[in-house]
């Protein structure tokens, strides 16, 4: 839970990033050169990915995390994203970037499979997911966002109820408006039938529905304190109707 004993949301972050450069400074090498589709890349570009991690370029990370699982050779893959983890975190972590769920699906098991790499570095990943996370609901960032980037954290890590949870468990006054702010998004469109997971296709919806009646007390309990919100009034009757 993230309460005043706690370091803020930003200061979260940092650290993460900073155990994650410690656990990922001695990154796995290549038994071969690094191949991959060269219709799309250059064999240019395949021999600075086999290189120094922090001399790839941006716009070649930015390929590694969009391009198709297929277009990469099977066992290389995982270790190229080994590799370029600390950068891929700090590429998810830049304001204004585009919606991370189909990027974050690549390390699911049918693509870089975290959930089998060294436990050290997935539990520094997930770390740096839950400040992600953190920062994602208490800087006003709107329900769209919040719920691309539980759903990609779902895909990579093959579960959507510790991200429910982790978002439970943060408060203040910033954590319980972005919590209010998501449940009005969930909720409606939960109750309209227009909620749907685009790149994780396990996801079931009524996960996210019974975690919304388990937050009802809290958001009754911020609409009681804010009685001209129109997201929380909004959020209970969503809720009352699942």
């Amino acid at each position: 839970m993230l309460d005043q004993s706690d370091p803020d949301p930003y200061s979260m972050w940092r650290l993460a990033l900073a155990k994650v450069d410690r656990i990922f400074a001695s990154p796995p090498g290549f038994d071969r050169p690094v191949a991959g589709c060269t219709y799309c890349a250059s064999e240019s570009d395949f021999r600075l990915l086999g290189g120094d991690p922090s001399a790839v370029p941006d716009d070649v990370l930015q390929y590694v995390v969009r391009e198709v699982v297929d277009h990469w050779d099977a066992d290389q893959y995982p270790i190229l994203w080994r590799r370029l983890m600390p950068r891929i975190l700090r590429h998810w972590g830049r304001e204004g970037g585009t919606d991370p769920s189909g990027e974050l699906a690549r390390l699911a098991r049918y693509g870089a499979r975290l959930v089998d790499w060294p436990v050290a570095e997935r539990a520094a990943v997930e770390q740096a997911f839950r400040a992600l996370l953190t920062l994602a609901l208490t800087d006003g960032r709107s329900p769209s966002d919040i719920r691309d980037l539980v759903e990609g954290l779902a895909n990579a890590t093959g579960g959507l109820e510790p991200w429910l949870d982790h978002l439970a468990g943060l408060s203040g006054p910033a954590a319980d408006a972005g919590l209010v702010r998501l449940a009005v998004g969930w909720g409606t469109d939960l109750l309209w039938e227009d909620f749907e997971f685009q790149w994780w296709y396990d996801g079931e919806p009524r996960t996210v529905a019974d975690w919304l009646v388990a937050q009802r007390p809290r958001i009754a309990s911020f609409a009681a304190c804010h009685p001209h919100c129109k997201n929380a009034a909004d959020a209970l009757v969503a809720i009352s109707h699942l």
